[in-house]
């Protein structure tokens, strides 16, 4: 019974930790990387739709994102998608490939990736608490059902805290990557 509470627990927390990760990879830091255009959706006759199922989007350059659509007639669709995701960059056409040069970040703008970056942080740590929260609720509910001793529980809430400080360790060093490789100049 505590091995499933544990268990639950530690997949919820899991989840949360690959969200800041995911969420963490789409902040710009110093160089180009492909996964900061993750979140642009296209106009795709008439639905939106990720901008990886329509395109190719590669990091020839440090500071360049050429994405090159398997249908000619998104390019102009593309470009507007990548303009209006407020990614602070501006896409050129060039009737081939849409290439997203991304000019150097000042001081200003890192410090506000920065906030960004601690904001997921932050939201992740939450969600890991959540679960610990959810656990403690299954653990007391089982020991008032009778399913388990008051020892038990104990033990189980031990088991979750520590679970609970692991992974938030892990949102703080993730944070503190990140916050470096931002800064990096």
């Amino acid at each position: 019974m505590i091995d499933d509470i544990s268990k639950e627990a530690k997949d919820q927390m899991e989840s949360s930790i690959e969200a800041l990760r995911k969420g963490l990879s789409t902040i710009r830091a110093g160089r180009a990387n492909a996964a900061m255009l993750d979140g642009v959706q296209v106009d795709y006759y008439g639905s939106k739709t990720p901008l990886s199922q329509v395109a190719s989007v590669t990091t020839p350059d440090a500071s360049l994102i050429v994405v090159k659509p398997w249908e000619k007639n998104l390019l102009g669709d593309i470009e507007k998608a990548i303009f209006e995701a407020n990614l602070g960059i501006t896409p050129t056409n060039d009737g081939e490939v849409v290439r997203v040069p991304l000019p150097p970040m000042s001081e200003e703008r890192r410090k506000d990736f920065v906030k960004q970056a601690k904001s997921k942080s932050e939201d992740a740590k939450i969600s890991v608490r959540n679960a610990r929260r959810d656990a403690n609720d299954m653990l007391k509910a089982a020991k008032k059902d009778g399913d388990i001793s008051e020892d038990d529980e104990k033990r189980g809430t031990k088991a979750i805290q520590d679970l609970t400080d692991k992974y938030v360790a892990m949102c703080d060093e993730l944070f503190t990557n990140k916050e470096k490789e931002i800064l990096e100049v």
